[in-house]
C-alpha cells in the first residue's frame, strides 16, 4: 500500500509539473515509476511464494506427527523383542561358560596324557640309539682287534726280512768300500792325465782360432768383391736391356735404326734434362692411361645393371628403415601411452591405498624424474605422514617405510590382481595399530585373490580364516597343524 502510494503521489507531481520540467525529465520519471511497478510484483510474487511454503510446511508437520506415532509403536515392539534377546543371551553366555570350563579340564588332562605318552616315547628313543651305539662299537672294536692281528703277523714277517737285508747290506757296504778305494786311486792317476790332455787341447784351440779369423777376413774380402761384381753384371743387364727397348721401340714407333743415328750429331737446341723431364711427364700421363680394355663396353653394361640393381635395393632399404622407424615410433608411443596410463593408475591407488593404512592427512606421490624420456625414465616416492616433511624415505620409522611399501606394493596389485599372493612376515615391523589397518586391508582385498601370510603376530592371526603351524612332537619328525575359523564362524 505505502508503494502504491508512493507511485501515486510522483503521478501527481508528474501531472503537475509536466508543463514546467523537460522531456529527459520526464522518461527518467517514467523510469522511474517502472523500476517501482516491477518491484511491486517481485514482492508480490515473493509473497505468494511464502505462503505456499507455509502451507506445504503444515502438510509435511502433520505427516511428521503421523510417522512419529508409527516410530514410538515400533520402538515399544523392539524394546520388548530386546529384552527377550538378552534373557536368551545370558543363558546363552552361561552355557557357553559351562561348557568352556569342560573344554579346559579336557585339555589339561590331554596335556598331561601327551606329556606323559612324549615322555615315555624320549625314553624308548634313547634307550634305543644306546643299544645302537652299544652294538656298533662292539663290532667296531672286534673289527679292529681282527686287523691288529693281521698286522702283527705282518710286522713280524716285515722284521725277519729286514734283519737279512741289514746283513746283506753290511757285506755290501764292505765291498762296496773296497772298490772306492781302488777307484779312488785310479782317479788321482786319470786326473793328471787328463790336466796334460787338456794343456794340449787348448794350445792346439788358440792356434785353430787365429787360423779361423784370417779366414772370415779372407772370406770377407771376397764375399765384397763378388758383391760388387754382381752389382755390375746387374747394372750391364739393366743398360742391355734399356738399349734393346729403345731400339725395338725406335723400330716399330719411329721406324729408325738405331745403329743409323748413332753417328749423327744432336741437332735440337734443347737442354737434355728439359727433354728427359717432358719424356718422364708423357711416360706418366700414358701409364695413368692405363692398357686399352676391348671389354669395356660390356664392364660398363654389367655395372650399370650392378648399379641399378644397388640403387633398387637402397631404395627399398630405404623405404623400409622408414616403416620401420614409423612402426617403432608408433610403438613407442603406444608402450609411453601405456606406460603413462598404468602409471597414473598405479599413482591413484598408491594415495588411496597410502590413505587407508595412515590418515586422509597424510601426502603421498609418485613422481617421474624424466617425463619426457618414459623409457629410461626413474620414479620418485613420496611419503609424508601427517607431521612430518621428509626429504627422503629412509628419514621415515621402520613401521612407516613398511606400510608406504605395502601401499606401493598393493597399487601395482589392483592394476591387474592375482589369484594368490604370498606376503612372508610383512607385518614385522608394525605395532598393534598398523597391524589393525594391514588386516583390514587384507581382508578387503580378499574378496578377489586369495592371501597367504606368514606371521607370528597374534593379532594378524586372529583375523585369518584358517591358521597352518608346524609343530615336533617327537625329535626330527615334524607335523602339519591346521585350525580353520570358518567352521567356528558357520556354528556360531
Amino acid at each position: 500500500m505505502e508503494l502504491r502510494t508512493k507511485i501515486q503521489a510522483r503521478h501527481n507531481e508528474v501531472i503537475a509539473f509536466n508543463e514546467d520540467l523537460r522531456e529527459n525529465a520526464i522518461k527518467q520519471t517514467e523510469n522511474e515509476i517502472r523500476e517501482l511497478s516491477n518491484q511491486v510484483f517481485s514482492l508480490q510474487n515473493k509473497l505468494e511464494n511464502i505462503l505456499g511454503q507455509q502451507s506445504v510446511s503444515r502438510n509435511r508437520i502433520e505427516e511428521l506427527g503421523v510417522q512419529l506415532l508409527s516410530t514410538q509403536g515400533s520402538v515399544e515392539d523392539v524394546r520388548k523383542q530386546l529384552a527377550e534377546l538378552n534373557e536368551t543371551l545370558q543363558l546363552n553366555a552361561n552355557m557357553l561358560s559351562q561348557a568352556d570350563e569342560e573344554f579346559k579340564s579336557a585339555e589339561t588332562e590331554y596335556g598331561q596324557a601327551s606329556a606323559q605318552f612324549n615322555e615315555f616315547n624320549l625314553n624308548v628313543t634313547r634307550q634305543q640309539s644306546k643299544v645302537n651305539a652299544l652294538k656298533q662299537e662292539l663290532e667296531f672294536k672286534t673289527n679292529q682287534l681282527k686287523d691288529l692281528n693281521i698286522q702283527v703277523e705282518q710286522s713280524t714277517g716285515q722284521l725277519t726280512d729286514t734283519y737279512q737285508n741289514i746283513s746283506e747290506s753290511e757285506q755290501n757296504q764292505k765291498n762296496i768300500e773296497e772298490e772306492l778305494l781302488q777307484l779312488m786311486r785310479s782317479r788321482e792317476e786319470d786326473k793328471r792325465t787328463l790336466d796334460e790332455a787338456d794343456q794340449a787341447y787348448y794350445n792346439y784351440r788358440n792356434r785353430l782360432n787365429e787360423k779361423e779369423s784370417a779366414l772370415r777376413l779372407k772370406s770377407r774380402e771376397k764375399e765384397q768383391v763378388e758383391h760388387f761384381l754382381a752389382a755390375l753384371k746387374d747394372k750391364l743387364n739393366d743398360l742391355k736391356l734399356q738399349l734393346a727397348g729403345t731400339r725395338e721401340r725406335l723400330s716399330v714407333a719411329f721406324k729408325i735404326q738405331l745403329e743409323d743415328i748413332l753417328d749423327e750429331a744432336r741437332t735440337s737446341e734443347t737442354a737434355v734434362e728439359e727433354l728427359q723431364e717432358k719424356a718422364d711427364r708423357l711416360k706418366k700421363r700414358l701409364e695413368n692411361l692405363g692398357e686399352v680394355n676391348p671389354t669395356a663396353i660390356e664392364a660398363f653394361t654389367e655395372m650399370k645393371k650392378r648399379y641399378e640393381f644397388i640403387v633398387e635395393q637402397k631404395n627399398d632399404l630405404v623405404n623400409a628403415k622408414i616403416s620401420l622407424m614409423k612402426t617403432i615410433e608408433e610403438v613407442e608411443a603406444t608402450a609411453n601411452q601405456k606406460f603413462l596410463d598404468t602409471f597414473n593408475l598405479v599413482r591413484e591407488n598408491f594415495k588411496k591405498v597410502f590413505k587407508s593404512l595412515f590418515t586422509e592427512d597424510d601426502q603421498c606421490d609418485l613422481i617421474l624424474e624424466n617425463p619426457e624420456n618414459l623409457a629410461e625414465t626413474g620414479i620418485d616416492v613420496l611419503a609424508k605422514p601427517k607431521g612430518k616433511r621428509p626429504s627422503s624415505l629412509t628419514q621415515l620409522s621402520g613401521g612407516e617405510r613398511t606400510l608406504t611399501a605395502t601401499a606401493l606394493l598393493f597399487a601395482i596389485y589392483l592394476i591387474k590382481p592375482a589369484p594368490f599372493c604370498i606376503l612372508d612376515e610383512v607385518d614385522a615391523p608394525l605395532d598393534d595399530a598398523n597391524v589393525g589397518k594391514f588386516t583390514n586391508m587384507i581382508r578387503e582385498f580378499s574378496n578377489n585373490s586369495q592371501f597367504i601370510i606368514v606371521t607370528h603376530n597374534k593379532t594378524t592371526m586372529s583375523t585369518v580364516d584358517v591358521i597352518y603351524g608346524v609343530t615336533m612332537q617327537e625329535p626330527g619328525v615334524s607335523k602339519l597343524v591346521s585350525v580353520d575359523f570358518r567352521s567356528l564362524a558357520a556354528v556360531s
